[in-house]
C-alpha cells in the first residue's frame, strides 16, 4: 500500500482461520523453482526445502538446501510481488527514458521480492510485459535499525526543505519536496549522481518529516489517538529523532561551515567534496530573503504558503514560513537522499479473470496471478504512475478476481 501502514491484521485473520479449519496449509522455508504441466494444464509446483534459520533482525536467512518438494493442485496463483529486492534485475529492466540506473540503491521491499517467481512463470509459458514500468522513490534513507539488507525508509516530506543535487545546485521548478517523484527521478539521473540533499533545520524536520513503514508510525498502527496528538505536539517525533541520532544519512550542526564539512564527508568517495560553502550560503540567503517578501517570485515559498491555507497541513504538516538560517530554528540539518526501490508496475500479463496469458494472448492453463506480480492487474494497470493506496486496490481486487476464477474453474 504505497508507504502507508498495511492492514495486515485484516488480511491475517482469514488466513489463520483457514489454517484452523484445515483449508490452508503453510509451507515455510519452501522455495519454488519450477512449474510444470500434466494433461495440458500447469498443475505441479516443484522446489527446494531450505534449512531452518534462526537469525538476528536485519540479517539474511540461510539458503542452504536440505531437500526438495513437489506439490500438485488444480490451479496455481502467483502472488510473489515484483523485483524491488533484486537490484541487478532492477538495473537490467531500468527504463531508457530515465538514463543510467544508480550504482547505489536502497531497498524499500524485503530481499525475497527478487523476481524469481516471475522468471519461473515465464519459463512455464507466461508473458511478462511492461518490464520497464517501475516506481522508485527519491527520498530514501538507510534504516538505522534494518529488517532486511539495504533496508531503506522513505521520507514523506512537507514542502519547506531546500532540495539540492549532489553538487549543491537547487532542483528546478516544480521539483519541490513531495511534488513529482518521476520528474525528480528523471532529473537526478541526468546529474550523474545517484543521491541528493535536503537542507533544513530542526523546526522544519520536527513538523514536516513523516517516515514510511509501520514501525515508523506506532501511533497509527496502534490506533492511538493520543499518540497522534502527541506526535503533533512533539518538537521532533520519536521515530524521526531516532534517525537524527543514529541515521547514516543525517548531518546535524549548529553552523553552516560545519554542516558543509559533514555533507562533503558523506559524499561519494570517488567524487570528493562537491558542496561549496559560499555557493550554498548564497542559495540559502536568497531563499530566506524571499520568506519576508509577500510578493515572492520563489515558487517553493508560494507553495509553502499555499499548503498552510489547508487547516490539516497548517496544524501538523507544514512549518510556519521562516528563514532556514534563523539560529532560533536550529540546529541545521542536511539529509542525504538515496534512490529507494519500491514497486514494479509491469509483470505477468493477465486477463479480466486474472488468468496468466501466454505471448500469443491465450490463457496459460491453470495459472493465475495477482498483485504486484501481475502489475497490480493486467500486467500494468496503472500505466507509468501510481501512488500510495492505489497499489492496495490493485492487490485486493486482482486477488479476489483470481481466487474466484480459480475456484470456479476447479469447481
Amino acid at each position: 500500500m504505497g508507504d502507508r501502514p498495511r492492514p495486515r491484521r485484516a488480511l491475517r485473520a482469514p488466513g489463520q482461520g483457514g489454517v484452523a479449519r484445515g483449508l490452508v496449509e503453510l509451507k515455510f522455508r519452501h522455495r519454488v523453482t519450477g512449474l510444470s504441466r500434466s494433461a495440458g494444464a500447469v498443475d505441479t509446483v516443484t522446489g527446494e526445502i531450505l534449512e531452518p534459520s534462526s537469525i538476528e533482525r536485519g540479517q539474511g536467512s540461510s539458503r542452504t538446501v536440505t531437500g526438495s518438494f513437489e506439490l500438485k493442485a488444480q490451479a496455481v496463483i502467483v502472488t510473489s510481488g515484483g523485483i524491488g529486492g533484486n537490484h541487478d534485475l532492477v538495473r537490467a529492466n531500468w527504463p531508457e527514458r530515465l538514463g543510467t540506473p544508480p550504482e547505489k540503491m536502497l531497498s524499500g521491499v524485503p530481499a525475497h521480492v527478487d523476481g524469481l517467481m516471475l522468471g519461473i512463470t515465464e519459463n512455464a509459458g507466461a508473458h511478462l510485459i511492461n518490464r520497464d514500468r517501475m516506481w522508485h522513490y527519491t527520498e530514501g534513507i538507510e534504516n538505522w535499525n534494518p529488517i532486511w539488507d539495504k533496508h531503506g525508509i522513505r521520507i514523506l516530506p512537507g514542502p519547506s526543505s531546500l532540495w539540492l543535487d549532489a553538487r549543491g545546485e537547487r532542483l528546478p521548478v516544480p521539483l519541490f519536496p513531495g511534488f513529482d517523484t518521476l520528474g525528480t527521478l528523471d532529473h537526478i539521473m541526468k546529474t550523474g549522481y545517484g543521491y541528493t540533499w535536503f537542507v533544513l533545520n530542526q523546526r522544519i524536520i520536527g513538523k514536516e518529516f513523516t517516515l514510511s513503514g509501520s514501525e515508523q508510525n506506532p501511533d497509527l498502527t496502534g490506533k492511538s489517538v493520543r499518540g497522534v496528538i502527541d506526535r503533533a505536539r512533539a518538537d521532533v517525533p520519536a521515530p524521526v529523532k531516532a534517525f537524527m541520532d543514529h541515521g547514516a544519512d543525517f548531518v546535524i550542526e549548529k553552523d553552516l561551515p560545519a554542516l558543509v564539512r559533514g555533507m562533503n564527508a558523506l559524499a561519494e568517495k570517488s567524487s570528493g567534496p562537491l558542496i561549496d560553502e559560499a555557493a550554498l550560503r548564497s542559495t540559502l540567503v536568497a531563499r530566506d530573503r524571499e520568506i519576508v517578501n509577500p510578493f515572492t517570485k520563489d515558487l517553493q515559498v508560494t507553495a509553502i504558503r499555499g499548503t498552510r491555507k489547508f487547516l490539516g497541513d497548517r496544524l501538523i504538516r507544514t512549518a510556519a514560513p521562516h528563514r532556514i538560517l534563523d539560529p532560533k530554528a536550529g540546529p541545521l540539518v542536511a539529509v542525504r537522499l538515496n534512490i529507494l526501490t519500491r514497486k514494479s508496475l509491469g509483470g505477468l500479463e493477465t486477463d479480466l479473470s486474472s488468468r496468466v496469458l501466454t505471448e500469443g494472448g491465450e490463457p496459460l492453463p491453470g495459472v493465475y496471478a495477482a498483485g504486484e506480480a501481475a502489475g497490480f492487474g493486467g500486467g500494468g494497470v496503472h500505466g507509468y504512475r501510481s501512488l500510495e493506496g492505489t497499489f492496495l486496490g490493485g492487490c485486493l481486487f486482482s486477488g479476489r478476481t483470481a481466487g474466484r476464477a480459480a475456484a470456479a474453474a476447479t469447481g
